[in-house]
């Protein structure tokens, strides 16, 4: 299997982290984002033009969620990925959650602070940044709420969920998001930080 990705993306490291975690060997391709021939090359294979996207043997998968099902699936991991219809229905919950509400949440801020200047060259947007952080605050509670009293997201064990929702949460300090003060949220990404595919899959921020 070939994964076309780039390290610096947390929606590429969601499917890195599930290989990882799954001992599985890729052929990994890496995507100069920066690089206009790049880009045009990644359209080749994902008409939205971004990463990560898995090629097996002539399927081609995009969306990042989608990709880290599909591995568990393919790997026949059913601790990750329950086959169970309520176990399975409640990791797919969260990680819908993580895609349609926290990614977005914490996507603003990381676009404001880390790659905005870089693409564009324009500075922060006071305005947006409020948007971000009243966005991360919104769906933060929501998290720190459910994480009170269980040390996953789903069960009573890591599962797919867990790796969805923390990959956005990579550049939580250098993209100043607001979680600090969220505590049940930040000792389970601490538990994250220590899983073996957490640190494998870390990359220095190199701006």
């Amino acid at each position: 299997m070939r994964l076309y990705q780039n390290p610096l993306s947390s929606n590429a490291r969601r499917a890195l982290l599930v290989a990882r975690h799954l001992g599985m060997t890729l052929e990994e391709v890496f995507v100069d984002l920066g690089s206009e021939t790049e880009r045009a090359r990644l359209h080749e294979v994902n008409i939205c033009g971004k990463v990560p996207v898995l090629d097996d043997d002539g399927f081609v998968l995009w969306e990042s969620c989608a990709i880290m099902q599909y591995l568990a699936d393919k790997h026949g991991a059913e601790d990750l990925y329950p086959k169970a219809l309520q176990a399975r229905a409640d990791v797919n919950r969260w990680m819908f959650f993580a895609a349609q509400h926290f990614s977005p949440a914490v996507g603003i801020l990381t676009w404001e602070y880390l790659w905005k200047k870089f693409v564009t060259g324009e500075d922060p947007d006071p305005v947006e940044i409020a948007k971000g952080e009243a966005f991360v605050h919104e769906h933060a509670l929501v998290l720190d709420k459910h994480l009170a009293q269980r040390e996953w997201l789903s069960g009573s064990a890591l599962t797919l969920a867990d790796y969805a929702v923390a990959a956005p949460m990579m550049y939580i300090d250098r993209a100043k998001v607001p979680v600090g003060q969220y505590t049940h949220l930040m000792a389970w990404y601490e538990r994250m930080r220590q899983l073996p595919a957490w640190k494998e899959t870390e990359t220095p921020w190199p701006f």
